[in-house]
């Protein structure tokens, strides 16, 4: 067969579009994507598409690719993250191995050229859901062990009692203002600090991924503000539209939550939850969604459980050294 591998492009988007539609039918990750939100992913001014991408295709047709994502800013260990996958009807002929390797290399030849002179670690990372033996099975091979655990869960919103809503002594609930965009990205620095492989979010990441993104919804998101109108904790939402016209819900997604370490163990996390959860319900959402470091250092899988969340699917990052 006429096999081509080639890096992607943002004319890509449909094929790469398809294919991850064709990979969620068996793998069941609860993840769904519309052309647009893979455009935007294959457009991310930080992505080079000429380097850090490949794509393999059989016969005119997309059926795998890789993406490297290059750390910055790095605090500890240089950790590369992935993206990857291969068409369920070509799994187990070696493709997946061949993507490893490519995803390895690549990382190595950038390691060695940024970091390795100044004695940092650095580290590849590949993600997938539990439920998913064979990727399980590739990760051993290729040397990867597991490094951290996540849990996807869900608040049913029509079934469900709603926890009620409070705000702490000494700070006030306000509605996401773009007025205070800038505040919240710096809060949302000095929150996620102390957390596993957090490094600090520009201004450009967060234009691209958080209130810059298509999903983002402001209506849902809220901040806590201090005595001096200082963002002490904020709960950013988002809501996918692929995800609703694949499953026929509409679901709100709580894609960050953050509160400051001065401001910790004040209940300012349950706040901002409780009143999203209200929102949601008022605007005619039927559950909210959010994933969780299984190891949060915050305990933040621990108020989940209480407010109501349920665990829905668990996902695990193996990690291979690249020295």
């Amino acid at each position: 067969m006429n096999v081509t591998l080639k890096p992607l492009r943002a004319a890509d988007a449909r094929d790469l579009t398809e294919l991850r539609r064709e990979v969620e039918r068996v793998d069941s990750t609860g993840t769904h994507e519309d052309e647009a939100d893979v455009l935007h992913e294959l457009t991310d001014p930080k992505l080079d598409l000429a380097r850090n991408t490949t794509g393999v295709w059989q016969e005119g047709r997309l059926v795998a690719y890789a993406m490297v994502h290059e750390p910055e800013n790095v605090r500890d260990i240089a950790r590369f993250g992935t993206a990857a996958a291969v068409h369920p009807a070509l799994r187990r002929r070696g493709t997946g191995e061949r993507l490893t390797g490519w995803m390895l290399t690549r990382a190595r030849d950038i390691w060695a050229e940024r970091h390795q002179g100044d004695g940092v670690p650095g580290e590849l990372l590949i993600d997938g859901v539990a439920t998913n033996e064979g990727f399980a099975a590739l990760a051993e091979r290729a040397g990867f062990k597991p490094c951290r655990y996540w849990f996807s869960m869900g608040h049913e919103l029509r079934t469900r009692d709603l926890p009620t809503p409070g705000t702490p002594d000494g700070l006030r609930l306000v509605p996401f203002d773009r007025a205070l965009d800038e505040a919240t990205r710096d809060a949302h620095n000095d929150a996620f600090r102390d957390h596993w492989s957090f490094t600090e979010t520009d201004r450009t990441d967060w234009e691209t991924w958080f209130t810059g993104d298509r999903s983002f919804r402001a209506g849902l998101s809220a901040l806590l503000l201090d005595a001096d109108d200082r963002v002490a904790a904020y709960l950013l939402a988002d809501e996918y539209v692929a995800d609703g016209a694949a499953t026929g819900l509409r679901a709100c997604a709580v894609g960050h939550l953050g509160t400051r370490p001065a401001h910790r163990g004040r209940g300012a996390a349950r706040a901002l939850l409780a009143h999203t959860l209200a929102e949601a319900r008022r605007r005619g959402y039927d559950r909210v969604e959010l994933v969780v470091d299984a190891d949060n250092p915050t305990g933040a899988l621990g108020l989940y459980q209480r407010m109501g969340f349920a665990t829905e699917r668990e996902f695990i990052t193996y990690a291979r050294p690249l020295s």
